[in-house]
């Protein structure tokens, strides 16, 4: 239930991201984009994925065997992290190298365009440079990729890691409130509901169960997304950013501001 009240934060800090598309467009023309999933569907990333695939289930197995002659819970523990980490390994040894061009080949064709951000090509509408050929050349080019030839220049578009934002002290503390009162409510609605005479009584039932659930969490979570969102519009004003985009949605480049957003909130 917590990744749910963290994504819920995720979700309404996300609204101030969905409006930089046709910023993007209209203000800059030093954007570029790239189609990250034409990417993973190159023969070698396929292929890679594929033994990774089959190695995982083959592992699964072994750790399966493995559980069921444990019998403490250190034990379990212990092979838990021993299997994560082979699995890690195998990852690193079959994705890595790829994953390593690739991010070569996206700074280098970045740095020939002279663009100061990469994003994602899912949140393009309009605008921006396609750099997806370019850079698909660079990675299935047999020739080794050099490292760009200069760093990128400084970008009016910023990025927060909502996702660390999210894990803050008081976004826990708020989404363990929250649990805790769903978990105080759903007996009283649960008898509620097996008292109830008829469906349309049941449908009130739910109706304010989810009502108080939904009430409590604006109560909690909605005073730490408006003071994650000013915080955030304050640090982007103080650097002159245009926007500010998710962590998520950025390849290559741009204003990382996310430890100034929590320097801020920290205050």
């Amino acid at each position: 239930m917590k990744r749910r009240y963290l994504a819920t934060l995720l979700l309404v800090l996300g609204l101030t991201a969905a409006v930089g598309p046709a910023a993007i467009a209209a203000d800059l023309n030093d954007v570029g984009f790239l189609d990250q999933s034409a990417l993973g569907n190159l023969p070698a990333f396929v292929a890679a994925n594929q033994q990774l695939a089959a190695y995982k289930s083959q592992l699964n197995g072994q750790f399966a065997n493995a559980m069921r002659g444990a019998r403490k819970d250190a034990d379990k523990q212990r092979i838990s992290l021993q299997f994560q980490q082979e699995f890690s390994d195998k990852q690193n040894e079959l994705v890595g190298p790829l994953y390593q061009r690739t991010q070569l080949a996206i700074a280098n064709v970045s740095s020939a365009h002279k663009l100061s951000i990469v994003v994602d090509k899912r949140i393009v509408i309009y605008g921006g440079q396609d750099i997806t050929s370019d850079v698909i050349s660079a990675v299935r080019s047999a020739a080794a990729v050099p490292p760009p030839a200069a760093s990128p220049p400084p970008s009016a578009i910023g990025f927060v890691d909502q996702s660390a934002l999210a894990n803050s002290n008081d976004v826990k503390s708020a989404s363990s409130q929250l649990q805790q009162f769903q978990t105080a409510q759903q007996p009283i609605y649960a008898k509620r509901f097996k008292d109830a005479t008829n469906d349309v009584a049941k449908q009130q039932v739910m109706a304010d169960y989810n009502k108080a659930i939904s009430d409590e969490q604006n109560k909690l979570l909605k005073p730490l997304i408006d003071q994650t969102k000013n915080a955030t519009a304050s640090v982007a004003r103080s650097k002159n950013l245009l926007l500010v985009i998710d962590r998520a949605d950025v390849v290559f480049g741009g204003t990382d501001i996310t430890q100034d957003v929590q320097n801020a909130l920290n205050k």
